[in-house]
């Protein structure tokens, strides 16, 4: 009976590691746990968006898609697939240390950071110009952190300072919206969110540092701290934004969206709207 409910995790026996600091088994387990909270968050979450009043499922769309890219991702990370085999900076030349690197995260937030950031935009109400440039600056984030990643000498550090500055000019750019979020009545929600998101993108540039960048713990080690971090921000923060949104004017947040678009005054629908009758004209004697 036990061999009928025992699995055992053979994906680094189908798909080895390599390099000095590789994936283990653990690490594969702890990957496949992530793997399994990000496809049952997508799956829930592309229900709800069934359920969701019309105009009202924009939020949905965001995290489901920023769920499954996730799920993706961590599916092939949990594989031990998607990694390159990089030299480490300053080891000793006797012992030539390794490390393998995982693209695949960096894929992970090029796709949900903007998504985040969509959705924390459109909650505050600013100008679709600050989203968007809140957008690229993610991705000059961690695209600079990609390439310090597989930057095999101390120039690495160029890269990731450049991403760094990035980041610090985003948090101070979603921390600027709160006046904006005030004037359409979700301050209190907007502090909550931006504010969960600041602390978490917080510990980004640090967990980078010790593992891809620094070296400073293993392959593992690492999957760990980036696993928790990205389980807080996605699945964890779409599960506040919806349950948030339950108490949100999306007519004043200018959220409403009909097959028309993006609607200013979201209480008419012209699509709903019966056609007038005829006038009966007057008839005289």
């Amino acid at each position: 009976m036990p061999a009928i409910f025992s699995r055992a995790n053979d994906a680094l026996a189908i798909n080895p590691p390599n390099g000095s600091e590789e994936l283990s088994v653990n690490g594969s387990d702890w990957l496949w746990a992530v793997t399994a909270i990000y496809v049952f968050s997508f799956i829930a979450f592309f229900g709800l968006s069934f359920v969701a009043r019309s105009g009202e499922k924009i939020f949905h769309y965001l995290f489901t898609i920023a769920l499954l890219v996730g799920s993706i991702t961590y599916f092939a990370q949990a594989s031990d697939l998607g990694y390159t085999v990089i030299s480490e900076v300053n080891s000793s030349p006797s012992l030539a240390l390794t490390r393998q690197i995982f693209w695949p995260k960096y894929v992970n937030w090029v796709v949900s950071f903007p998504a985040v950031i969509t959705a924390i935009g459109l909650l505050s109400g600013v100008p679709w110009a600050t989203i968007i440039y809140n957008i690229f600056l993610s991705w000059t984030w961690v695209i600079s952190y990609l390439v310090s990643a597989f930057t095999i000498s101390n120039y690495k550090w160029g890269f990731y300072a450049f991403g760094t500055v990035s980041w610090l000019l985003l948090a101070f750019s979603t921390f600027a919206a709160g006046a904006t979020a005030k004037r359409v009545g979700v301050a209190r929600d907007h502090t909550l969110l931006s504010g969960w998101v600041n602390l978490l993108w917080l510990l980004y540039p640090i967990a980078f540092g010790l593992t891809d960048g620094g070296n400073r713990i293993g392959v593992t080690p690492g999957f760990i701290f980036f696993g928790i971090l990205d389980v807080l921000l996605v699945p964890v923060l779409a599960i506040a934004f919806i349950f948030l949104a339950r108490t949100w004017d999306y007519t004043q947040l200018n959220l409403a969206f009909t097959r028309y678009g993006r609607v200013h005054n979201a209480g008419q629908f012209p699509e709903k709207a019966a056609a007038a009758p005829a006038a009966t004209p007057a008839v005289t004697a």
